[in-house]
Formats: structure tokens, C-alpha cells, sequence
């Protein structure tokens, strides 16, 4: 029987709610219609500049690019490669959610318009297959961003971290055990999974190789560091638009896989877009040591919590000799803060958890980790947690000491190297992380955003600068030609900084978002960081395309979705409020998950939002202008898109009580948020 709902009242209230929670997850980039404005490029104007290509030989010189070790090292132990590795989306089989062979571009020698150091780095990542680190232990490498490890047990197989999506999972998976299974007949089924930290591309894979029944049922250890479900269904949620924004920028998501785009983030070729899970951990890690015996299999964890990630471990196989090191040490340089927005790490209690596990694992004969590949030999083991560990120290101490001698965070920056017995070290290089921006992450970790210059502490907004820039300049035209002679100069940074304020004073301006654009994609194809690479080259595609609507599907984090905490989608909902339109409005509004049996009273005090969850059993003392009731998987479907206002109203698993009229008004105080917002372009 369809339930029938005559108010209009309740119709309109139904679509605001439906557009309002749509929008409140974490890494949303909604379709919008993009700038109308499309500069045309031949492909002369994307070449690499004299000067870029000069800078490019200049990085060739100083590293001995020529050596093996790494791609001995990575090439170690393969069993098997599949020869055309295109994994399909679930969701639209007609896309791909991984593609290596899009990146067969990547071989011979570095082309002018890539960074020979990144280039280097980007055939390596370009290694992909199933290979033995050790008898026992296996990984897939090369099927997403992160690596899937298999651990032989007594009964299974122990599977540590499950990539991003479910269908590269799956994809990888399959594959090990077809060649594996030869191996070990009897080893066909997992026995446990271990999650190492809380960023999605080690556990949104998990659903995709095994499902929450068959955890329950044959009650599978899943294994995670203390804190790992909160920081993993909370990270982005509130922020979650604009860090999807800059996500694109980050990975380089719109860019093409050529010489001219996307050649790899450093830490991987880049994340799989699919579809995303987590399973909830039923064994917790929050001390170091814990020694745990998971499928016969003796585990020495190492609790690191934030490190590379708020809620991580690494873990020691003594039978194995095997340091698994998780994501705390990997093969380059990490972030200590992440382009597209995130909790600063702590990059002195980081340099001491890896000087912890040099001590605690120091007779590790093998090395593996989240990302990269193995590494193998006491000796060289050691040496290279040492560089590691000191490459953050460094960067901590020397930061430190020059934010001491009244230094600011650009001219720390720009001071700071990293001695030539780090700086030389591949492992160290700026790949994902940088020494510029983790500078200016041990700064605002001390200090904040403000240093201590009074014209910073209030100065202009963006627009309004760019516009006094323009005019002290002596108009456009005069700006122009001066950041026509810096270009011409080679001199590209400030080239940005000269037409970065005249397209912010004049987004029409076609000459000048062209060179602007022509700029970003010099240092670009100087940049080393992926990441960076990634930045400049995504500008430079929106000054000439317009702003792309293009991002992450939300319809694809439903099953985390599921497993949030129903207090954090309302906290997102505050920060929604239109709070000048808020004043004076004290509607009490409640909300009743009928399948979970919990109530929430939402209500506006002082142009703030508030929430409490409610005792049902306790009489309200608050008059309730108005209850939603609904099931929790509706409420998701709504959060995601896959049920709008037609389906809520024909849904036996919604109804309103009270006044629909209040509803309306209590939902139409809250913003739709600009979810492709400009960033090389004004709003």
C-alpha cells in the first residue's frame, strides 16, 4: 500500500530537507553548470618554457637518477601482472574506477614538461602486479593508491589495509588468489582483516572483499588502532565540501594522463573513485607494545596516533623478521600538512614514533608498508627509518628555531633546506610532501595563521586587494606587460603573484587568465611534489575551461554513511545556518529514528544550531513545534541523493507530526553550500 501525503506544505518541506541533507556529507562535489567562459590552447602554448626546461636538467644533475636499487626493489619478487588492469565501477560499468594502462605514457626518459626526479618516481609507482615480500607474505601493488598486504595464517588469509574502493579490493584480491592459490589450496578465505590507520584508502575497499555478515558470523577479527572509527567517519564531514573541492586540485582528478596532466601523486598514481566502505573494529589497539596472535600469527603493534594519521599503528611479525610500517615511514616525503585541507601533524611526536620502531623492530630483516615497495637487509632498513625519522625532526627543529629569531612563515620557507645526506636520499624526496608546506604546518601548529605583523592582522579581502593592486599597477594593461616580462624572465612565481590579482580584480580579463594559465603550467612541470604538479596544472585547466563541476559522487560513501554517528551529520547541519536570518527564531524541531529507536531535538538559540540526542522516556520541557519521523537508511539515502522528495513522500518509512508550516520555515534557514566554488577564479 503507497502512503498518500496531501500537504503541499509537507511536499515543499520534504524537497528543502532532501536538498539540505544531500549536502551534508563529507566529499561532495556536486554537478553545476561551470564557467561559461572556455579560453582555447594550442599545444605550442602548454610547451615547457627554456627556462623550465634548464630547472628540469638542473634536478637531473644532482641526483644519480640512473640508480637501480629501487626498481630492483620494486620489481622484486613479482608473481604475476595482469596484462591490461582496468577495473570497472560498480556503480557505472562503463567507467573505469582504476586504469593503469592510461599511464603507459610513462617510460624512457622525462619529458620537458615533467620533473625528472617526479618522472623517476612515477615509473616506479608504475610497477604493478601480486609479488612475494617474503614466503608468507604478499602484496598487491599498483591496483589503487594503497597496497593490499596478505598474510598467510593458520586458517586464512590476514589481510592488512583493503584500499579505497570495493571493486578495486575485489579486482586485487581475485587476483591474488588465483595465482596464489596454487600455493596454498587451502588458504582460500580471509581469517582477519587489519586496518593500520583511518584514512579511506586503507579500509574503504573492505566491504568489497568480505561483508559484514560473514564478520559477524564467523565472528573475523577486524583489527584497527583506538580511535579509528571516529576519525574515519568523521574526517571531511564537517568541511567536507570545500576539502572535496581542493581534493580535486590535490589528485588531479579533471586532469588528462599525458605529458601535459596527471602523471602520479608521489604516494601512488592516485586515488580509485568508487565505491567506498568500512566495517566497524571489534578488537582495538591503544598501547605499545600489544602483542597479539591473530590466525596463528604473532603481531607486535606499535600504537602511533597522530602521526601520518589521527588514529594509526605499525606492527612487527617476528616468525617473518617483517616491519610493517603502515604509513608512519613510506618512500618520500609525507605531509604534515595536506593540500586539500586537514588536521596538522605532529611532526616531532611523528620523528619519534619512527625512532620508537627503529628500537623496538631493530631486527627487522624486511620492510613493507601501506604505500611503495618492500626493502630488504637490516642494515639498509635501519638507515632508512634514520632518514626518515630525521627528515621530520629537521624540518620541526629548524622551523622552530627560526620562528624563535622572529622569522615569518614564507621566509622560514625559503630558507630551509634539507642537508645534502637527507636531501639526496630518494626516499626523502619532495614526491607527496614538501619541505615548503610542512614548514609552514610546524609554524601554524605553534603559532597560527597570524605572524605577528600588524598589516596581516586585518588586512583587505582578496578582491578588494586585487583591485588597488590593478590600479597602483597603473591598470591592466600595465600589469599585464610587467607580468609578460617575469614570465619572459622565467621568473614564475612572481608572475603569479601579479596576475593572480589582476584575474581576482577582472575574471573576464582573456590575456591575462591565458598567461596566468601558461604560468601555472611552468611550475607545474617543474614542481617534484605530485601534489603540487597536480595544483598548478588543475589551475591552469580552470582559468582556461572555467570552474569544473566534476569530483567525488556522494552516492558513493553510502555504507560508511551508514556507520557514522547520526550527531555528526547534525553538526554539519549548523554550520548550514543562515545565521543572520536565525535571529530571534526559537523553533524546536525533533527528529525520530523509527528503526533505531532514538530521538534528537534540534533547536536555534542565540543564531546557533543546536542538537542533543533525547531520552524518550523523559517528558520535553521544550514545546515541539514539529517531529520528523523516519528510518535511519532513509535518512542516508537522502544524505546521498538516491531518495529525493517523491520518495520520501511515498515512503512508509516517513511521516511528520506537528506543524509542517514550522518544518518548512525551521529548514529553509539553512544554505545549499557552493560546492565548485572558484579558487583560481572569484566567486
Amino acid at each position: 500500500m503507497i502512503k498518500t501525503i496531501s500537504s503541499a506544505a509537507t511536499y515543499v518541506c520534504a524537497q528543502s530537507l532532501s536538498r539540505l541533507l544531500l549536502l551534508s556529507g563529507s566529499l561532495l562535489i556536486t554537478a553545476c553548470d561551470p564557467s561559461s567562459l572556455h579560453i582555447s590552447v594550442d599545444e605550442s602554448e602548454r610547451a615547457a618554457t627554456v627556462d623550465t626546461i634548464k630547472a628540469n636538467r638542473q634536478v637531473g644533475k644532482q641526483l644519480n637518477l640512473a640508480d637501480q636499487q629501487d626498481f630492483e626493489d620494486a620489481r622484486r619478487g613479482l608473481i604475476a601482472s595482469p596484462e591490461n588492469l582496468q577495473i570497472k565501477s560498480l556503480r557505472d560499468p562503463t567507467k573505469n574506477v582504476w586504469d593503469m594502462p592510461a599511464y603507459g605514457f610513462i617510460q624512457g626518459d622525462a619529458p620537458d614538461t615533467v620533473n625528472p626526479s617526479l618522472w623517476r618516481q612515477a615509473k616506479l609507482n608504475n610497477i604493478h602486479g601480486l609479488f612475494e615480500v617474503t614466503p608468507g607474505i604478499y602484496q598487491v601493488r599498483g591496483f589503487d593508491l594503497s597496497n593490499m598486504t596478505l598474510i598467510k595464517g593458520d586458517n586464512g588469509w590476514i589481510v592488512v589495509d583493503t584500499m579505497t574502493s570495493k571493486e578495486t579490493a575485489r579486482y586485487a584480491f581475485d587476483f591474488a588468489m588465483q595465482h596464489l592459490a596454487e600455493r596454498y589450496p587451502n588458504n582460500t578465505n580471509i581469517s582477519a582483516i587489519v586496518f593500520t590507520h583511518s584514512h579511506i584508502d586503507h579500509f574503504g575497499g573492505v566491504l568489497g572483499i568480505v561483508s559484514l555478515q560473514d564478520i559477524a558470523e564467523k565472528k573475523i577479527p577486524v583489527i584497527a588502532p583506538a580511535g579509528f572509527m571516529e576519525e574515519a567517519t568523521s574526517e571531511n564531514i564537517l568541511a567536507g565540501v570545500a576539502m572535496g573541492r581542493r581534493a580535486v586540485y590535490m589528485y588531479g582528478k579533471n586532469l588528462e594522463r599525458n605529458p601535459f596532466g596527471h602523471v602520479g601523486s608521489g604516494l601512488g598514481k592516485g586515488p580509485a573513485f568508487g565505491g567506498f566502505s568500512i566495517a566497524e573494529p571489534n578488537q582495538l589497539v591503544s598501547n605499545t607494545p600489544t602483542d597479539l596472535n591473530i590466525d596463528g600469527v604473532e603481531f607486535q603493534f606499535q600504537y602511533t596516533p597522530d602521526s601520518e594519521a589521527p588514529a594509526e599503528f605499525t606492527f612487527y611479525l617476528p616468525q617473518y623478521k617483517a616491519f610493517g610500517g603502515a604509513e608512519v615511514v613510506s618512500r618520500n616525503m609525507h605531509n604534515l600538512y595536506t593540500l586539500r585541507g586537514a588536521k596538522i601533524r605532529d611532526a616531532l611526536k611523528w620523528s619519534g614514533y619512527i625512532e620508537e620502531a627503529r628500537n623496538l623492530f631493530a631486527d627487522a630483516d624486511v620492510y613493507f608498508a601501506s604505500h611503495h615497495w618492500p626493502m630488504w637487509g637490516q642494515e639498509r632498513i635501519q638507515t632508512f627509518l634514520k632518514q626518515q625519522r630525521d627528515t621530520y625532526k629537521f624540518i620541526h627543529d629548524q622551523s622552530v628555531r627560526r620562528m624563535n629569531k622572529g622569522m615569518t612563515p614564507g621566509a622560514i620557507a625559503e630558507d630551509i633546506t634539507l642537508p645534502a645526506s637527507l636531501a639526496t636520499v630518494f626516499s626523502n624526496r619532495e614526491y607527496y610532501g614538501t619541505v615548503k608546506h610542512n614548514v609552514r604546518a610546524v609554524y601554524q601548529a605553534y603559532l597560527g595563521w597570524y605572524d605577528a605583523n600588524p598589516a596581516h592582522l586585518d588586512p583587505l579581502p582578496d578582491s578588494q586587494r586585487a583591485v588597488a593592486y590593478v590600479e597602483l599597477a597603473g591598470g591592466a594593461e600595465k600589469m599585464l606587460v610587467q607580468a609578460q616580462v617575469a614570465f619572459d624572465q622565467g621568473n614564475y612565481r612572481w608572475t603569479a603573484e601579479l596576475l593572480n590579482h589582476l584575474v581576482f580584480a577582472d575574471a573576464s580579463h582573456i590575456a591575462a587568465r591565458k598567461l596566468l594559465a601558461s604560468t601555472y603550467d611552468q611550475l607545474g612541470y617543474q614542481a617534484e611534489s605530485g601534489p603540487w604538479r597536480d595544483v598548478y596544472l588543475t589551475a591552469a585547466l580552470e582559468l582556461r575551461e572555467g570552474t569544473s563541476a566534476a569530483g567525488v559522487e556522494l552516492a558513493a560513501m553510502k555504507d560508511p554513511f551508514l556507520q557514522t554517528p547520526l550527531s555528526n551529520f547534525f553538526d554539519t547541519l549548523a554550520v548550514r545556518l543562515k545565521a543572520e536570518d536565525a535571529a530571534d527564531k526559537n523553533w524546536h524541531i525533533k527528529i525520530h529514528f523509527t528503526d533505531l529507536n532514538e530521538s534528537y531535538l534540534l533547536w536555534i538559540e542565540n543564531s546557533v544550531l543546536h542538537h542533543r540526542l533525547l531520552d524518550d522516556t523523559a517528558p520535553l520541557t521544550e514545546k515541539v513545534h514539529a517531529t520528523l519521523n523516519l528510518t535511519h537508511p532513509l535518512f542516508v539515502d537522502m544524505l546521498i541523493g538516491e531518495a529525493g522528495a517523491k520518495e520520501m513522500l511515498l515512503s512508509d518509512d516517513l511521516s511528520i507530526d506537528g506543524s509542517k508550516i514550522d518544518l518548512l520555515r525551521f529548514f529553509s534557514l539553512f544554505e545549499k553550500p557552493v560546492a565548485n566554488f572558484g579558487i583560481v577564479l572569484p566567486n
